[in-house]
């Protein structure tokens, strides 16, 4: 594992002062630095998102449990952890763990900043691109 972006900032970490921060409800028990997707149009309950799933944000800390409210950035710059290969400038989308990978089938989550391989901590920039 190679941490491309640096020890000042943390797994599920804005990189930037452009990040758009909503708080949502956990619909389950969700880690810091995954890909969210939302389980409830009602009340911004977001759960771990799935391979190729639409992505509302990335989890910018961890829920142990449902109930619980975390923020998520809907749009910025995230430090990630990557599901597979990932090049920078690439559209990316969620594997089956909520990590990104470059897009094969699924829905755009974000654009790679950085390039890397499953397990490199990279940048990031979530929101459709």
């Amino acid at each position: 594992m190679t941490d491309y972006v640096g020890a000042n900032f943390d797994v599920g970490e804005a990189v930037g002062p452009e990040a758009v921060v909503v708080t949502c409800r956990a619909g389950g028990a969700i880690s810091k630095g995954v890909f969210v997707k939302l389980s409830d149009g009602q009340d911004f309950t977001v759960v771990t998102a799935t391979a190729g799933s639409t992505v509302y944000g990335a989890a910018m800390r961890a829920a142990a449990a449902a109930g619980e409210y975390i923020p998520v950035c809907a749009f910025g710059r995230v430090k990630m952890t990557a599901g597979a290969a990932v090049t920078a400038g690439n559209r990316v989308e969620s594997n089956a763990s909520g990590l990104p990978q470059n897009v094969t089938t699924g829905e755009v989550a974000g654009r790679a900043v950085q390039s890397g391989v499953a397990n490199d901590q990279i940048v990031i920039f979530v929101g459709r691109a």
